[in-house]
């Protein structure tokens, strides 16, 4: 493959997303949950500058506390960079320069937002042009949220949610954010999850046979119609993020108490917590009350495009 690598540095933005509708079938064999999920991208991003370089090397910073984000192997932007490099043939290196805005460990898929972002950015400024289709390949090797922060806008996914097919929203949907520092390791959320349906633990939905979306939350993102859309939000993760942080009962019963909220839902396997309100009026209403009852609360909105270069 000829390839035509740029000297300067690359700037690519990616997005945090929200789990509308996520239900989940029952534990397999090989221990994974197939699952059938609603994304959307939400307008928390991740920036990631790539700059070519002998090695591998990443440095990571943020608007919230980002020790906990591995800067070796571990790192899902650097595994997906070495990815794209293997996937090329390519000989050299690339320096990840990470500013986060999303969550570490809440739920909202930050992590393969850098993923995605650096994907792009590496394609960029090494000049492969692989393409979208082959970008989500490389994606879905590397986790299951990772095609859908490159797609970016609305989607159902299924199988271990990596699985997707745009889904049609017709209007702007506004979301409070309710933020915690505390993140939920996801694998520890399935495993509550398991443990809550093996004793049939009262408000926890057993396992369906197939999970599936359920057709309203599609009609509702078709009419842009969040009243409707509010009645549809589900997350079997939710009683077992409960279960692992009890504290969160009381966000959601601050935020469904107020008018401006239509409805609450935690986001993935938590910590976030993300309210549905009628418009930015509602949202800023909502926002200002969670945040003088002593919670951090972001106003966010959906959907928004997948990573992209800016500039």
């Amino acid at each position: 493959m000829a390839l035509s690598a740029l000297d300067g540095t690359v700037h690519v933005r990616a997005p945090g997303k929200l789990n509308l509708y996520f239900e989940v079938g029952a534990r397999r064999a090989d221990g994974y949950h197939d699952v059938a999920s609603v994304y959307q991208a939400v307008s928390l991003y991740e920036d990631v500058w790539a700059t070519p370089a002998d090695e591998f090397t990443i440095a990571v910073s943020g608007t919230m506390d980002v020790s906990g984000v591995p800067l070796d192997e571990e790192n899902l932007a650097l595994r997906a960079a070495r990815a794209l490099a293997g996937r090329i043939g390519y000989g050299g290196g690339v320096h990840l320069e990470i500013v986060k805005h999303v969550p570490v460990a809440g739920g909202m898929g930050g992590g393969s937002a850098d993923a995605a972002a650096a994907l792009v950015a590496c394609d960029a400024v090494w000049g492969a042009d692989l393409g979208s289709a082959e970008l989500q390949k490389l994606g879905a090797e590397l986790g299951a949220d990772v095609p859908f922060a490159l797609m970016g806008g609305t989607a159902v996914g299924t199988g271990r949610g990596d699985r997707l097919s745009p889904a049609l929203a017709r209007a702007r949907f506004d979301w409070v954010l309710v933020t915690d520092e505390t993140g939920v390791s996801t694998p520890a959320a399935y495993r509550r999850l398991d443990e809550l349906r093996e004793r049939s633990a009262p408000g926890v939905l057993s396992a369906p046979a197939v999970p599936v979306v359920d057709p309203a939350v599609l009609q509702a993102l078709r009419a842009g119609d969040p009243a409707a859309l509010a009645h549809g939000l589900r997350n079997d993760l939710q009683a077992a993020a409960l279960s692992l942080h009890p504290r969160l009962r009381d966000v959601l019963e601050t935020g469904e108490s107020a008018e401006a909220a239509l409805a609450g839902i935690v986001s993935g396997s938590g910590p976030t917590v993300a309210f549905l309100t009628d418009g930015p009026e509602e949202a800023l209403d909502l926002q200002v009350t969670l945040n003088a009852s002593g919670w951090s609360a972001l106003h966010v909105h959906g959907p928004v495009r997948g990573a992209h270069l800016i500039g």
